[in-house]
């Protein structure tokens, strides 16, 4: 039997409503604790359970499958969604879970096409750049729910994107071991021969970043930082809780305050926050709102200095959709700080590695990171923004502190280990941590990856819309 056709026994639908519902059992598992723990592992069950449900008679059914995958994934995750958009919540959802359904479709129309073994190849290409189009590239991008937010485990070297391609790739050879084992050996020699050299060459191409990323663990100056947990403070109490933070934390250089802190109406630094600078000689970041006119804004983060100046200040760069979140940055730049090169992005834009990556490119030393996550969003919405920043910091090698309104606020070193955080809901808290600075980070491989997986996937659903269109003018009608 020729191991390269496609499957004569596709899952029934007993089968796939089992592989469904283990598929997301598993992803809720893998999501249950918001610490980097083995229940990290149920991701594997989960990808497992996603490429068995791509084997369906037709491509249409594949795709339902996987919309109901991604639905029953998606909307008890983010259920705090119906907190902020009521029933709407219900078509954002949807949206998220189109995506695994596109997934499920095209590697089905692969498996209908080419069989199981040359499709198993395309699992984790496809999967990588739906993900990295979902969570990047398109106008409602959300990374939350990217199954590398599971693990710390390997973000240094792959990056987030990359663990999701390690994932799917094993899982995909799993799940079709049989059928491999049998390709394998119908292979000549010549043929495992280049097989073979292509495994060196990724082996050497993944060992050139490994020198970077020693590099960028070697530590450089430190920097005291600290941090007030305020959610929309009136502005006279801004300074008594900073003279609170300066009194438990003398030694501390750099002050933070969260988004929004500041709501006045003309914008920018009240006088009252410039003054405790220069009193006090401190450096502080506080977010607020820089008109263009009497309507029009940038959610900003400034910083003051020592001076009382502002001395730098960053504009959000993907202001969140349906929200008046002011308009994008026109321009992302490092704060050449005295103790080296910070980076500031501002709440979700973390989330977005198009983002930080030019931020880290420009020889961001360290990232902080003022965000609003409003206390009536839930502890849950809380906790799953927490898993962010760790991630981003084993995948760059450089520490990051991040400031929330309302918790959970973080002070991330370079290999991604939390230092020091607070609670939720807890208005007043303070965080504080010395942070380490290393001599540069670096980026992970899949910031070269992901977008070839993309133009890839592009290029596979385009050759398979292409075949069947082909194949429905060749039957005759009647």
């Amino acid at each position: 039997m020729n191991v390269l056709k496609s499957s004569t026994n596709p899952s029934g639908w007993g089968k796939s409503i089992l592989w469904l519902a283990l598929a997301v059992a598993c992803f809720h598992a893998a999501y249950t604790s918001i610490k980097f723990s083995a229940l990290g592992l149920f991701i594997f069950g989960y990808a497992y359970c996603l490429v068995r449900l791509t084997d369906q008679p037709n491509v249409r059914r594949a795709f339902y499958f996987g919309l109901a995958t991604g639905f029953l994934c998606a909307a008890p995750q983010l259920f705090f969604f119906w907190k902020i958009f009521n029933a709407a919540a219900i078509v954002l959802w949807l949206i998220l879970a189109f995506w695994t359904g596109l997934f499920t479709a095209i590697v089905c129309g692969g498996i209908r096409r080419w069989g199981k073994v040359r499709t198993m190849w395309l699992v984790p290409i496809v999967w990588t750049g739906i993900e990295y189009f979902r969570s990047e590239l398109y106008y409602l991008k959300f990374s939350w729910l990217n199954i590398g937010y599971v693990s710390l485990g390997g973000s240094g070297l792959f990056g987030v994107y990359g663990i999701g391609f390690l994932v799917f790739g094993i899982s995909a050879a799993i799940a079709n071991k049989y059928s491999i084992i049998a390709y394998f050996k119908a292979r000549s020699r010549k043929e495992l021969t280049v097989i073979f050299f292509l495994f060196l060459i990724l082996l050497y191409l993944m060992a050139l970043f490994l020198p970077a990323l020693a590099e960028s663990k070697r530590r450089f100056r430190p920097i005291s930082i600290v941090g007030v947990q305020m959610e929309f403070p009136p502005a006279n109490l801004i300074p008594k809780m900073l003279d609170k933070a300066l009194a438990k934390n003398t030694n501390a250089q750099l002050f933070v305050l969260s988004e929004y802190s500041l709501d006045n109406p003309e914008g920018g630094v009240p006088d009252s926050l410039k003054k405790w600078c220069r009193d006090n000689a401190r450096f502080l970041v506080v977010g607020g709102k820089d008109f263009v006119t009497n309507h029009i804004y940038y959610n900003t983060a400034f910083v003051v200095g020592t001076n009382g100046d502002i001395v730098f200040k960053q504009a959000k760069s993907v202001p969140i959709p349906f929200f008046d979140d002011g308009l994008p940055a026109p321009v992302q730049n490092v704060w050449d700080s005295p103790w080296g090169k910070i980076g500031i992005c501002i709440c979700y834009d973390l989330s977005y590695t198009r983002v930080t990556d030019r931020l880290v490119e420009q020889g961001a030393q360290l990232l902080i990171v003022p965000t609003m996550d409003v206390e009536e969003w839930g502890r849950h919405q809380h906790e799953l923004h927490s898993r962010v920043a760790p991630v981003c910091a084993a995948e760059y090698g450089i520490p990051i502190f991040r400031l929330a309104s309302s918790g959970i606020s973080q002070a991330v070193s370079g290999d991604g280990n939390v230092v020091a955080k607070t609670s939720f809901g807890t208005d007043g808290e303070i965080l504080s941590a010395q942070l380490r600075l290393p001599a540069r980070g670096s980026l992970p491989l899949d910031r070269f990856l992901a977008p070839i997986c993309t133009g890839a996937t592009g290029i596979v659903t385009a050759i398979l819309l292409f075949l069947n269109w082909k194949d429905k003018r060749a039957t005759p009608k009647g």
